[in-house]
């Protein structure tokens, strides 16, 4: 059998990593089991949940899925990449506190990555649009309504527009 064990080089929240991960480790399992990045959660396992959410060159993945050798030669972020210098929180983070979009907290991360790479597109999407890019996230608590409302007031603060009073 060829070598079960690969090395790999990634960009990890902005720091440059080498490591070795057999190859048929999940992004997940690397992530959690050797950089303590436990922000990614294992759910499903199977990509239909999307707490197990990373960014991988600025698009979301489910990690559960993506086998770490992938990760070869990519940026990886995870919630950790989200906190500022003195462990600030980004503007999204605090709209989940603010809209109350945090209950048990488990879908919490792969959410917040959703909407990162919701907001840093620059595009202001309609209600239907929102609603569809955050389809591919399971909240047990039923939070959706908070979550939603958290990514809209963010992405029209950001683009400096007034938001709607629905």
């Amino acid at each position: 059998m060829e070598n079960q064990y690969r090395i790999i080089h990634f960009n990890l929240n902005g720091k440059d990593v080498t490591c070795m991960t057999d190859v048929r480790a999940s992004l997940t399992d690397l992530l959690r089991n050797d950089f303590r990045l436990t922000s990614v959660k294992k759910g499903c396992e199977v990509g239909e949940c999307g707490a197990c959410t990373v960014l991988i060159n600025g698009e979301g993945f489910n990690s559960c899925i993506y086998l770490a050798v992938w990760a070869d030669g990519k940026q990886i972020r995870t919630l950790e990449s989200l906190l500022g210098p003195n462990g600030e929180l980004s503007d999204i983070q605090q709209a989940f506190i603010d809209e109350a979009a945090i209950q048990c907290g488990f879908c919490t991360p792969g959410f917040l990555l959703t909407a990162v790479e919701i907001l840093e597109s620059g595009k202001l999407y309609t209600d239907a649009e929102l609603r569809k890019l955050l389809s591919g996230h399971l909240c047990r608590c039923t939070g959706y309504e908070n979550i939603f409302k958290a990514v809209k007031k963010t992405m029209y603060r950001r683009l400096g527009q007034p938001y709607p009073d629905a």
